[in-house]
């Protein structure tokens, strides 16, 4: 069965449009049995947005942030703080690459240049329409061109971590670090062996 044939009669009602968007989305929904039904859906989004874990072969380091984050806050974990790496939303006409090298600058002060693509991925594809573009790069202390932290415009403050990597995967294990887009990173460094262990 084609997808038009599976979904019909679509309509989209805005019931927020502060940060990001957040739309109540009614249509037609045809199951395989041949029934259809009339479902409602909701669908959160802002831009896409980038994520980027830094990495030092030579002094086995990688290089993460803390951050307070206000849905994490209310989930009652961490006291809303989270350890992960940099990531931020891609701003108008701005490359996913080109975003991942700003964010990177901005929040832990870093100025990279060779960053690698790792996937395209959907963090929560049942409320969230953002993708986010995982990126990896390798990096020296001569990359170091700013204490970073974040914008104080966007009302960031940020603690930028710079940790062994051995020790950043234990922090995986003892969920010290339930980012996904940080444990994937981590995950992806340490299955293609590019920082020793």
């Amino acid at each position: 069965m084609k997808i038009n044939e599976k979904i019909s009669n679509v309509t989209t009602k805005i019931i927020s449009n502060f940060w990001g968007t957040l739309e109540q989305i009614n249509f037609d929904f045809t199951f395989k049995n041949g029934t259809t039904k009339n479902l409602t859906h909701e669908v959160f989004g802002k831009n896409d947005g980038v994520a980027i874990l830094l990495y030092n072969p030579a002094s086995k380091k990688v290089i993460l942030s803390k951050q307070f984050r206000m849905p994490v806050y209310i989930a009652g974990v961490h006291n809303g703080f989270l350890t992960e790496v940099v990531g931020g939303a891609i701003d108008q006409n701005e490359s996913p690459e080109n975003s991942a090298i700003r964010e990177t600058e901005e929040e832990v002060g870093y100025k990279v240049k060779n960053i690698k693509k790792i996937a395209t991925v959907f963090l929560s594809p049942g409320l969230m329409k953002e993708q986010t573009h995982l990126f990896i790069a390798a990096y020296n202390e001569q990359d170091k061109v700013d204490k970073g932290g974040g914008l104080a415009s966007e009302n960031e403050e940020i603690e930028v971590l710079e940790t062994l990597f051995v020790d950043a995967l234990k922090m995986i294990e003892n969920q010290e670090i339930i980012d996904v887009r940080t444990i994937l990173l981590l995950q992806y460094v340490q299955l293609h062996k590019l920082v020793e262990i």
